[in-house]
């Protein structure tokens, strides 16, 4: 085995780390979730571009997300939660967000 380039050595798991690597996607946002917010921002009469003037981001990111195109970002999620009132995250989608004393 002298001499032999391992680097050119072929083994049974070659197609298979081939099919994962091609498979490998990013988690996106629930159509559920894009509803909540579009209903959400809808009810205190905001447009998409009112929406991300509020939260600080493009109106793009907004559509994104109500489109279910967006990869979830935890402070973009929270910072749409506080502006329309409403859960994102969690088990509870859709309920309202309680505003209760931050407490450490």
């Amino acid at each position: 085995a002298a001499g032999q380039n391992k680097q050119h050595f072929i083994t049974k798991n070659t197609a298979k780390l081939d099919r994962e690597t091609e498979e490998l996607h990013h988690d996106r946002v629930s159509l559920e979730v894009g509803k909540v917010i579009q209903q959400g921002r809808q009810s205190k009469g905001l447009t998409q571009k009112d929406l991300a003037t509020k939260i600080n981001e493009k109106p793009q990111v907004i559509a994104d997300y109500e489109s279910g195109r967006a990869i979830p970002n935890n402070q973009v999620m929270g910072k749409i939660e506080r502006a329309i009132g409403l859960k994102l995250r969690g088990k509870d989608i859709g309920k309202p967000l309680e505003t209760g004393p931050k407490g450490k």
